[in-house]
């Protein structure tokens, strides 16, 4: 599992001096596997991230227009993503993951998103959410059930509702107890893996009185009685990504199907968003890399004045800084990933690197689009596309007010 993904990963792009693919890779603390600085990867590391990368590179770029323009990612692809495990990368291997490490999780978004944000969310979600919702809060039996399910079908995690998106907990969906379980009615806004999810980490309240301690997490099925997927969003950008709106009305849900505690739902969605945070912080250090790589390339091609515009100095004192945010944001997400996988307080780390790393995209593109001049702003260059897959960095999964507001308190 995680030695398949390394052996699928190895026949891409060959394997490193010294990298043994037979041994089993789960620690980030065993000293063979220890990287000598924060953003130098271990061999087993920099396979993962190269091989997901050069699989980007080969098998999704070809897509990347059509899929934007036809908001939808095929199948075919999604099929592709499963062999290769990285939408299981944390499932244990005998439940059919690859029994990999957080870490292994952020680096595989990262190398995705160089190449499409889309499909870097994607996984994002599987794996950051979903997974490790499941991983952590789930009964033996639900992990003996589910974790098999979620390496060969996609999650989605619904919290978000029409009047609770930055206020999380004003949940007005509603869990009312019966019999053997709950019937679930309300409707919940901006899934992101709506429309192929199998499986759906649901929240809803069982007390309203009793205000965010009535909130409960369940498990839910496609196929429900009771429930459907709505309207699925046409967004500005990461638009092969789906996100859509799910309605429950009196969909019956067995109380086996409870993830964690009744009524501390809230619990299960905090702690698993601050781990989120780091996946969309790698999400836009990847969709940045892309944007400065296609940058670069053009830069040197362009001429002007009898010169490529790499040349001249204000350019290159543009694209220097952008590449120094660039690495300083790297360094904020590898970081708060690293001390999650070491089982320290990353709390702040993660919205800083949530934060800062949103920042840097947005700047990124934007800077990618002015030097591409006319050309940054037609569909047919790529940088267009990942200027507008940069916005949503700074609104899902907490807005930029509400990170600073998470940092101020650990700070104060």
């Amino acid at each position: 599992m995680v030695r398949r993904l390394c052996r699928d990963l190895s026949t891409q792009v060959g394997t490193p001096s010294g990298l043994r693919t037979t041994r089993i890779i789960g620690s980030v603390t065993d000293p063979v596997d220890v990287p000598s600085a924060l953003t130098t990867l271990s061999d087993v590391e920099r396979l993962i991230y190269d091989g997901v990368y050069e699989f980007a590179d080969k098998e999704i770029r070809p897509l990347v227009r059509q899929m934007d323009e036809e908001c939808k990612i095929p199948r075919s692809l999604l099929d592709r993503l499963f062999a290769l495990n990285v939408m299981g990368i944390e499932i244990p291997e005998p439940d059919g993951g690859a029994g990999g490490t957080f870490f292994h999780s952020v680096l595989a978004v990262e190398a995705l998103s160089r190449v499409d944000p889309s499909i870097g969310v994607l996984v994002d979600v599987q794996n950051t959410l979903v997974v490790n919702a499941l991983l952590r809060w789930g009964s033996e039996a639900q992990k003996k059930k589910w974790l098999p399910r979620l390496a060969q079908s996609v999650g989605a995690y619904a919290l978000s509702e029409a009047g609770s998106g930055s206020d999380a907990f004003a949940l007005t969906t509603r869990a009312i107890e019966h019999g053997n379980g709950f019937a679930v009615t309300g409707r919940k806004l901006w899934i992101t893996n709506g429309n192929e999810a199998e499986l759906f980490i649901v929240f809803a309240t069982i007390d309203p009185d009793a205000g965010y301690r009535g909130i409960t997490s369940f498990i839910v099925e496609r196929g429900m009685a009771g429930f459907t997927v709505g309207k699925k969003e046409d967004k500005l950008g990461i638009r092969a990504s789906s996100t859509c709106e799910l309605i429950f009305e009196d969909c019956q849900v067995p109380r086996e199907s409870v993830l964690g505690e009744p009524g501390k739902g809230y619990k299960v969605a905090i702690e698993t968003l601050n781990e989120g945070r780091i996946g969309i912080g790698a999400q836009m250090i990847g969709l940045a890399q892309g944007a400065l790589d296609h940058t670069i390339r053009y830069t040197k091609e362009r001429k002007q004045f009898g010169s490529a515009i790499a040349d001249f100095q204000g350019v290159q004192f543009q694209i220097a800084r952008a590449a120094t945010e660039l690495e300083a944001a790297r360094l904020l997400v590898y970081n708060a990933a690293r001390l999650r996988d070491a089982g320290r307080p990353f709390l702040r780390e993660a919205a800083m690197c949530k934060l800062f790393s949103s920042e840097v995209a947005e700047h990124v593109t934007s800077l990618a689009v002015n030097l591409f001049g006319g050309n940054g702003f037609v569909k047919d260059y790529p940088v267009e596309k990942l200027y507008r897959d940069a916005k949503i960095g700074q609104i899902y999964e907490g807005t930029s007010n509400l990170q600073l507001q998470t940092i101020a308190k650990q700070i104060l």
